[in-house]
């Protein structure tokens, strides 16, 4: 699974930047906040499927933060980073509402296989495969059938597939498909979004007699059954 956004809050610059840059290159839209208080605002501010969460940080420490999410109802999943590794101190990351607790130092192949774990269960799929009727969609794989034709997509292509199939039969906005694709620094009124679905509705649904991808004039779209 990959194309989902996610906010990396660590004050450890070169670390956060290499996150970022393994986030980014397994096609995640990445968003760093190198102290507690800036953490916060993007948190409470902007739609994430995961947080990478370092617990010793300026200003707002990462436990303080985490409750203040919990707090205020923020569900998105959360990852914590520290170089604790006591019984006591993961006890109160998962306490303070954590989802997962990886000690320093680690592997970068084990945090982006974790934060995937995470987004799956956000989602509730616990299989890789996504099926919506014919359409077969493989997140690990990055690969996409319908009926027994290989459909090619570029990146962002089938990043949006994939965010749409992980919310099947659900209207998705622009706003939220733009959130969850692009960093901050995005132009929410680019048309970039409907030049997209325009190319992924040639390819999997032109010749076909059954379509899959419905627009909701003024909402969003939605992938159906």
């Amino acid at each position: 699974m990959s194309t989902m956004r996610i906010l990396i809050v660590e004050d450890e610059k070169t670390l956060a930047n290499l996150i970022k840059k393994g986030f980014e290159e397994e096609k995640f839209a990445v968003d760093v906040a190198y102290n507690g208080e800036d953490g916060l605002f993007f948190a409470k501010n902007n739609t994430y499927d995961a947080i990478v969460l370092d617990i010793m940080l300026p200003i707002i420490d990462g436990i303080s933060l985490l409750k203040e999410l919990r707090e205020e109802n923020i569900s998105t999943p959360v990852i914590i980073l520290t170089a604790k590794d006591s019984v006591k101190d993961k006890v109160l990351g998962l306490d303070s509402g954590s989802d997962d607790y990886l000690t320093k130092p680690f592997s970068f192949e084990e945090l982006l296989s974790r934060v995937k774990a995470l987004i799956r269960r956000k989602f509730a799929a616990s299989s890789p495969i996504i099926k919506i009727c014919d359409l077969v969609i493989d997140t690990a794989e990055k690969t996409v059938k319908r009926g027994n034709k290989r459909i090619d997509l570029s990146a962002k292509e089938y990043a949006l597939l994939e965010y749409l199939a992980l919310n099947k039969n659900k209207v998705i906005s622009r706003t939220a498909i733009i959130e969850h694709l692009y960093d901050e620094d995005f132009d929410l009124y680019s048309n970039v979004i409907d030049v997209f679905i325009n190319r992924i509705r040639n390819k999997i649904d032109k010749n076909f007699d059954k379509k899959l991808i419905h627009t909701f004039r003024g909402i969003g779209y939605s992938l159906k059954e």
